[in-house]
């Protein structure tokens, strides 16, 4: 199988949302590369799944703290695009993690939702929580809400 990779504009354009719900992971080439899928999303909420895998963790034999951040970038802002009005696109203005707990295995399950959408500004909470449910890391993060060019 060949995995089409899009640029961000096309893959709005597209429908991201239903291409995502059609296609899982398949449709994010973030989501390809990190083993990302989608369990979840609609109304301000996201839940999305990624596996731990060795080559994901650090010298000291941990999942990467960037990878946490990241997998709750990806749901906050899948979160955030399920309230999104027609012509309005998004982008991470600033995020801020606690980690909590490290893991080194399993699958983690990042969790998100809208605190609130502005004209211009949303804010979003999110957390990552390892195979067992421990609560792995906390993060919130501000987004710029923008008018789509073109």
């Amino acid at each position: 199988m060949t995995t089409l990779i899009l640029p961000v504009a096309d893959m709005i354009r597209m429908g991201y949302l239903e291409d995502l719900g059609e296609r899982g992971g398949a449709a994010n080439p973030f989501f390809v590369l990190m083993g990302i899928e989608p369990v979840s999303f609609g109304d301000g909420r996201a839940e999305l799944s990624m596996p731990v895998r060795p080559d994901m963790l650090n010298g000291a034999g941990w999942l990467q703290g960037g990878l946490y951040t990241a997998l709750a970038d990806e749901a906050m802002a899948l979160a955030l695009l399920t309230v999104l009005g027609e012509g309005e696109r998004i982008a991470t203005i600033s995020q801020t993690t606690q980690y909590l707990s490290g893991v080194r295995e399993g699958c983690l399950k990042g969790t998100a939702r809208v605190v609130r959408k502005g004209r211009t500004i949303a804010f979003t909470d999110g957390e990552i929580r390892g195979s067992d449910g421990a609560l792995c890391a906390r993060t919130t993060a501000s987004f710029a809400v923008m008018a789509r060019q073109g």
